[in-house]
């Protein structure tokens, strides 16, 4: 299996940038249009965190009542009265706790929901070329653990960090109100508490990025694997596949148990000087109260307000993590989101002409994938294919004839000439238009892990079940189809496992059928099948190619002897046309191939 890169591969510089990006909160910025929809929920949560935190400063307050007047006045009714309250501000605390609690929950939910439709939708617009450089295991951790640490985030660490920050100026505002002096000697220790919170956090939220990365990197070889799982047991790799599995899983787990010690650490430190805080400053509080500068009440409610700060100030520092976290995440998905399709409908989209004519040209056309910028895919390529007509394309490996299919579908645009449909170059039409007048069949066609109802279906969403099963019969399809236990509606296994190559391929054409396109696209369509399946195939592809404009990529000339036209391509350029007969007749690089195949057939 190829070797996927890692986080661990990066430069130190782009570490260091990293770093930088995690202390940075700002990307949180570009979640406010996925929260916007939701104000009045917001607006509904944040009067019920309001009255949360409000009902527990009040605590303080009928502490200190309590203590002052029921206690040491000896009121008794005073103590019953004070009990009632206690009661109804728990039931408010509660109703306010829960409804903070459902209502940020759902807006977590609800956003992330968003979120993830929107980022798949706009990788589904991206062209082949993003594909090329960019791993499918990284786009689905943005898309699963991303999201997941944003849910996290949005529907519990900011109701927390609000509401801990509310009790934290609260607390401070009545920690003043309830005694200058203490509350001068709990702000003197607030730098010893949030010096090292600080300090851990950095590190803490470093090994956290870490984790991500190595949890993505476990996820992209489990895809990857998993995707050759049949070449994997080919080549009897399994052990050195799982050895190798092994290696990620323990870096993962080691940079995690880094992160938890880490954070275990900072969580020691911060109980041993918030508390230790306290106490020092109850010493203190206690010799004011036997002195009688503050009273008894006074001194319980200040204990309960340095409480209240301290424990705001200790979840502030858990869930500024998170926020950071997330902020890593938000950028990693909106980077996503902010790129661009190479391939976009242009402002104002030339309409193809209708009804559809089938008319395909290449004018000196010039190639190079993106991945591949040094050699020409295609070169000064030019070929005409009349409406109706039925051209092969031979030639070579990497001689450009599969990059032919692929500027047809635009999945790509030639850096020079142009590609035409009926007329008009692809790039001035809306992609979507030129592909519905296209049908491909693939050499490996796709099936999709649904029942044959779905994948023939694929062809043209608004087909009826007759429709369908006449696209099934005109390519044989549905004799093999209606033997399975289910019928069409059996599920076909993943990527269509429980079936034959021969039998996927008929799906395929019967997918192509259903679509009805004025023009078709063969890319080796046979290559792959024995004799048996080849000859059923080959008869369902005639009925296919039956009035349309077909362009067929074929190594085997056999299969391509009845064509209109062969095109003979070599290093991305067209170096012969005609028919069979007269390209024997002319010698050069066709008659070469068909002397080698030929030869080897008859021997």
């Amino acid at each position: 299996m190829l070797r996927q890169p890692s986080s661990a591969d990066r430069p130190a510089a782009d570490a260091g940038a990293d770093a930088g990006r995690r202390r940075d909160l700002r990307p949180l910025r570009l979640l406010l249009p996925f929260l916007a929809p939701y104000r009045w929920r917001i607006a509904a949560a944040s009067v019920a965190l309001t009255v949360a935190a409000a009902t527990v400063l009040g605590l303080g307050q009928g502490m200190r009542v309590l203590v002052d007047q029921g206690f040491a006045e000896g009121d008794a009714a005073l103590l019953d009265r004070a009990l009632l309250v206690l009661l109804g501000v728990i039931v408010l605390l509660a109703a306010s706790t829960y409804a903070r609690f459902y209502l940020v929950s759902w807006i977590g939910e609800r956003v992330v929901a968003d979120l993830r439709r929107a980022v798949y939708d706009h990788v589904l617009r991206l062209s082949p070329g993003f594909f090329e450089t960019t791993r499918t295991g990284e786009i689905l951790s943005r898309l699963t653990t991303d999201t997941s640490v944003l849910q996290v985030v949005v529907g519990s660490s900011v109701s927390i960090a609000l509401r801990n920050t509310l009790l934290f100026l609260g607390g401070s505002i009545m920690l003043l109100v309830t005694s200058p002096k203490l509350t001068g000697l709990v702000f003197l220790v607030v730098p010893l508490v949030v010096v090292p919170i600080v300090l851990f956090g950095r590190r803490v939220r470093a090994l956290s990025r870490d984790s991500q990365d190595r949890v993505a990197d476990v996820g992209a070889f489990i895809d990857e694997t998993l995707s050759g799982i049949r070449t994997v047991q080919a080549y009897t790799h399994e052990g050195r596949e799982r050895s190798r599995f092994a290696g990620r899983v323990e870096d993962a787990f080691a940079v995690a148990v880094r992160r938890v010690q880490m954070r275990a650490i900072m969580t020691v430190i911060v109980i041993v000087l918030v508390f230790g805080a306290v106490g020092t400053i109850l010493w203190i509080g206690g010799h004011d109260v036997l002195t009688g500068r503050i009273s008894p009440g006074q001194l319980s409610a200040f204990v309960i307000y340095a409480i209240v700060v301290a424990g705001s100030v200790g979840a502030i520092s858990e869930v500024i993590g998170d926020l950071q976290r997330a902020a890593g995440a938000t950028e990693r998905l909106f980077d996503l989101l902010a790129t661009e399709p190479d391939i976009r409908a242009p402002a104002a989209p030339q309409p193809l002409p209708e009804p559809s004519r089938g008319a395909v040209a290449f004018r000196d056309v010039r190639f190079h994938y993106p991945s591949r910028p040094d050699g020409p895919a295609l070169e000064g390529f030019t070929l005409d294919v009349q409406p109706g007509e039925t051209v092969a394309l031979v030639g070579p490996s990497g001689a450009g004839k599969s990059t032919v299919f692929q500027l047809l579908l635009r999945f790509y645009d030639p850096q020079a000439g142009s590609v035409l449909v009926d007329g008009v170059d692809v790039r001035a039409a809306d992609p979507q238009d030129v592909r519905r007048r296209i049908g491909l069949v693939a050499q490996d066609p796709v099936i999709f892990s649904a029942d044959a109802w779905e994948n023939i279906r694929y062809g043209r969403p608004d087909a009826t079940d007759e429709e369908v099963r006449a696209a099934a019969e005109a390519a044989h399809a549905l004799d093999f189809l209606e033997a399975l236990p289910d019928g069409l509606s059996t599920f076909l296994g993943e990527k269509g496992v429980r079936l034959s190559g021969g039998q996927r391929q008929r799906i395929a054409i019967a997918r192509a059928i259903l679509r009805n396109p004025p023009i078709l696209l063969l890319d080796e369509a046979t290559s792959a099948l024995d004799a048996e399946s080849e000859r059923v195939v080959q008869d369902a592809l005639e009925k296919l190619m039956r009035q349309r404009t077909t362009l067929i990529i074929a190594h085997r000339l056999a299969t391509v002897l009845n064509a209109d036209r062969i095109a003979v391509m070599d290093g991305g350029r067209l170096v012969a046309s005609g028919r069979h007969a007269d390209l024997i007749r002319e010698g050069g690089l066709y008659a070469r191939l068909a002397a080698l195949q030929f030869d080897r057939a008859a021997e």
